[in-house]
């Protein structure tokens, strides 16, 4: 099991764009320290959030690191463009040692759609064909491809190359069975959301990944569960430090969607054994993770702390205490 964290770096605590970088590298600096083996940063384009340009905080990531693989969370594939992608994470790739791994998404906010001028009633179909390219890229230094969202390609190299072979990509999936079986389908590995609801109302989506890949004759594909969390020296800490500041951020975002306000009912539901965060008591954090993998049988849990206005401190202990002993433990029990 390999046990990372996942951020996207928000500014919504009133702390400094600039401030918020450092913190950033801190926290990544942090989690190879305390021998945690991801890091990943998303993709925004909205003023709540910092990261516009993932591969560029991973390159002065990577400059601080040596050993903690380096990963989008996610790059809004449909909103970009490939050949770019793809030598932009092959020079990290290079800076890094080998360490870094795009997470492509179709993006769960829709900003950079209008922003890169795509039309959001192309949304599945530009991921669908912007994925493709990407895989014939990495397969590839010369490429002959064409399609109905980009300019074509005939016979062009695309450089530099990755240090790794294949320079690894998985594939983000929310709630559509459509992207479960696409990731299956090509291979790759998924990374599946799980921010409400119990865990095991998700298990038919890594079957659907596993089956589709069974199906279509690759290997069985690598699942990763990327989900909310906050650890604290006790339950009761971790729930009152942190549920002011996740109501708030979840409620941001609700807000334009819809949702309704989070109560702190529905907040502690989460905290159970069969919710979807990891907010909790280091031992309390170790049983949810060994209990989802008896869902999933998952290779990965990727853990966001950073949801809110948290403290910087309250983050960084958070990250200490995965780092120390919820690892450690859930390496034990799932050599």
């Amino acid at each position: 099991m390999e046990l990372g964290l996942a951020t996207f770096a928000d500014l919504s605590s009133g702390v400094s764009p600039e401030q918020r970088m450092r913190d950033l590298l801190e926290e990544a600096e942090l989690a190879e320290q305390v021998g945690l083996d991801v890091f990943a940063v998303g993709e925004h384009h909205r003023p709540d959030f910092l990261i516009s340009a993932p591969v560029v905080a991973l390159a002065a990531i990577a400059a601080r690191t040596e050993r903690i693989r380096l990963s989008s969370a996610v790059t809004v594939l449909s909103s970009d463009d490939p050949v770019r992608v793809f030598q932009q994470f092959a020079e990290l790739d290079l800076l890094s040692g080998g360490r870094a791994e795009i997470m492509a998404g179709r993006g769960s906010f829709i900003e950079s759609f209008p922003l890169f001028g795509y039309r959001l009633g192309d949304y599945d179909s530009l991921f669908a064909e912007k994925l493709g390219l990407l895989l014939e890229l990495r397969a590839s230094t010369r490429v002959t491809w064409s399609g109905q969202h980009r300019a074509p390609l005939e016979d062009l190299g695309v450089y530099p190359r990755p240090v790794q072979e294949q320079l690894p990509i998985w594939v983000a999936v929310g709630g559509t069975p459509e992207s479960a079986l696409r990731a299956g389908t090509l291979g790759l590995p998924m990374a599946l959301a799980i921010i409400g609801g119990m865990p095991e109302r998700f298990a038919p989506f890594a079957e659907l990944h596993r089956r589709a890949a069974a199906e279509a004759g690759h290997p069985r594909p690598a699942l990763s569960i990327n989900s909310h969390g906050f650890v604290a020296p006790t339950s009761q800490q971790a729930a009152d430090e942190s549920f002011p500041t996740f109501a708030a951020a979840m409620n941001r975002i609700g807000r334009e969607r819809g949702w309704p306000p989070m109560t702190r009912e529905q907040f502690d539901a989460s905290r159970r054994l069969r919710g979807s965060s990891f907010v909790g008591s280091p031992q309390e954090v170790i049983e949810k993770i060994l209990f989802q993998h008896e869902i999933f049988g998952h290779q990965r849990t990727l853990v966001q702390f950073t949801v809110g206005s948290l403290p910087h401190a309250s983050v960084m202990r958070s990250i200490e205490l995965f780092g120390t002993e919820v690892a450690p433990a859930v390496r034990k029990a799932l050599p």
